[in-house]
Order: C-alpha cells, then structure tokens, then sequence
C-alpha cells in the first residue's frame, strides 16, 4: 500500500462533485484509472431509469488463480451539502471545511478499493477475477444497484464497503424498507367566513400523526414522518395535503404491522373528517439476514486476521446497496470503513481507517478459496 497515493486519491476523488444523479464527472474519471490499472470498464443503462446523468461503473479483471469471482461495490453519489467540498487532514484526522459534507461516505470506501486493488496488482499477488461495482444514486432509494443488470456479473460474493464503523465491522443484518405515499383530500372554505365548511387535510393528518407509533419502535423497528405538503394561505382551510412516511424493519411481520397501524391512523383521521384518502404503499428494499456459518463471514474474518483487524458483526437499521445485491442472489455484507457523522459537515474519516480498509480489500481478495 502506498499511503501517499490513498490520501491524495481520497482528496482527488473526493473534490469531483457528484451529488446524487449527477456522477458523470466521478464515473468517468474512476473508468480512466481503472482502464490504467488494467481493467475493462463499462457504464451502464442504469440511469435510463434512475434519472441520473450516467449508468453505474462496472470493471473487470480476470485472475491468475482459480478460485471464484469477487465483487467489491462501492456507490459514487454524495449527498448535500457536497458542491465544491475542500478537504483538509490534521493530525491524521480528514475533514471539510466545515462547510460540506466530506464525502467519506461513500469515497473513502472506492478509494479503499482502488488502493486496495492496485496493490495488488503491483505486488503480483496471485488472485482470482476481480469486479468492481461503483453504483449511482444509492442516497436516494439505491436506484443504482436496483436497476444494475446483475446477470453482467460473475461473482456471486461481494462486499460493500460502506458503513460506518471502525474497519473490522461487518453488516450481517439489514432492515426491509416501506415507503408510504399519501394524499388527503379536503374543502377549502374561507377561514375567516366559513370555516365550519370546510374539511381542513392539514388538521386531519395531525391527527392522524399525533396516534401513530413513530420512532424507535422496538430494537429491530423504526418508522418516521418526513416530508409533509399543504395549503395555499392562512385565510383559506388546506383542501389537501401530501405526505410521506417510511417503516423499517428487520423483522417483515413487525414492518407489515407498523405499516398497517400507520395507514389505520390515517383512515380513522380521514373518516371522522370527511376526508378523502388515497395511499400507495412502495416496497423500497427487502431485508437481509447472514448467518453466522455462511462462507462469506469465513473469508471476512480471515482476511481481518492477516492485518489484525477486529472482527465485529453488527446489524443495521439502514439500506444499503447490499439489501438489493443478497436480493439478487448475489451474497453480501456491508463493510466498515470507517466515516463518522455521515451525512452532516461534521463527516470525518482518519487516515488509518483508510488504511485498514485498504489492508481488508487485498485481504479479502487473497482469502477468495
């Protein structure tokens, strides 16, 4: 491992703005290094339907060795505020500005792997085909790995490095997600005038919310409402309103009962006003579950020896690509690779994180048997 290259890989990479739907710029640039180092890219057609401005970047190296194929996956958007993001280390410890995100989450895990991978390749160490995977708009509902043609790929192993956590955690345990859509149909009336006319969608949802269990549910269910939408003006009763809501799960039956209670509420609230409901419920993701004997822990623990790293299985209350992969008969787990305070510009990420992670790729590759 060159330990100068990983951080200033991190930074370059990590200076390509790509907010979700917009990774082109970060696609195209990870196609020429990979093409350097040997590899066979290819962008795909996933943005067709994801609404992004390129596909997800798939490359492949055949191996000298034979043993099965590996997949390392990684996703390239970012979230807000991630425009124009300056990072700076001190002390061993990489931030922003402070005025965006890092990005750690998810070029820290890419940059692991292309360090990772490229070490190997200079070192000669005998390896089977390698696949990399570097997905599109996974911070908006994994669209990327939803609609990657996984009838492209080999490997029917892959990890994901991309979770929080010191490198050493291993994602065995991941929550389904539903999203639930509604829309209630009120009256307008004149708020001054004629209030009593009118069937008011904005105090019908709060009821409707004020019932529902929210929150932390129990250790393997959450549910929330984030996004609400309504009115015209003070002076006139909210004829409708939009909202939207999510349940997760690790447990299915614990999500369809979340789900159901949440829709109850809605239509008890609506039919004691007079309200009109419509409700579209979307599975977002099913659920994983790793068992402790699987092959793929074997080699994850393996490859943590070869560089003492500690092997910590966790579960999660989070989605990741790894939910549509094990879906797709592909067997996952999420990786640690070491972000903290994902998704704020407090993100940080230390340097020997990044170089742990970078031990954990070559490591997992020479453990594929």
């Amino acid at each position: 491992m060159n330990r100068e290259r990983l951080i200033s890989t991190f930074f370059d990479i990590v200076k390509v703005d790509s907010i979700s739907k917009d990774e082109k710029a970060l696609a195209l640039r990870l196609k020429a290094m990979l093409e350097e180092m040997g590899f066979e890219t290819k962008i795909d057609d996933a943005h067709i339907k994801a609404g992004s401005n390129t596909g997800n970047l798939i490359a492949k190296i055949s191996g000298n060795k034979n043993v099965p194929a590996i997949m390392l996956a990684a996703h390239l958007d970012t979230v807000n505020p991630g425009l124009n993001i300056k990072p700076q280390i001190i002390d061993g410890v990489i931030r922003s500005d402070g005025t965006t995100i890092l990005g750690a989450d998810d070029k820290a895990g890419i940059a692991s792997i292309l360090e990772g991978v490229r070490s190997i390749i200079e070192k000669d160490i005998s390896h089977g085909d390698i696949e990399l995977v570097f997905t599109i708009c996974e911070e908006i509902g994994l669209l990327g790995a939803k609609y990657l043609d996984h009838s492209m790929l080999k490997s029917k192993t892959a990890f994901v490095f991309d979770s929080s956590g010191d490198v050493g955690t291993v994602i065995v345990h991941g929550p389904a997600q539903k999203l639930i859509n509604a829309r209630i149909d009120g009256k307008a009336a004149h708020a001054g005038l004629s209030p009593e006319k009118g069937i008011d969608a904005i105090a019908t949802a709060a009821r409707a919310i004020s019932n529902m269990k929210l929150g932390r549910i129990d250790k393997e269910t959450t549910a929330n409402v984030g996004i609400i939408r309504g009115g015209h003006s003070t002076n006139i009763v909210c004829d409708l309103l939009s909202l939207e809501a999510e349940a997760r799960s690790l447990d299915p039956k614990k999500l369809d009962d979340q789900v159901n209670h949440m829709i109850k509420c809605l239509e008890d609230a609506c039919n004691a006003a007079d309200a009109k409901l419509t409700i579209d419920v979307q599975d977002c993701y099913t659920g994983f579950s790793i068992d402790s004997s699987d092959p793929i822990l074997k080699i994850a623990e393996a490859a943590m020896r070869r560089s003492n790293i500690t092997y910590t299985p966790k579960s999660t209350g989070g989605g990741s690509d790894t939910n549509i992969l094990n879906k797709a008969g592909i067997k996952a787990v999420t990786l640690g690779v070491g972000m903290s305070n994902s998704h704020s510009t407090e993100e940080f990420i230390t340097v020997d994180n990044l170089e742990k992670a970078v031990l954990l790729v070559e490591g997992l590759i020479q453990e594929m048997k």
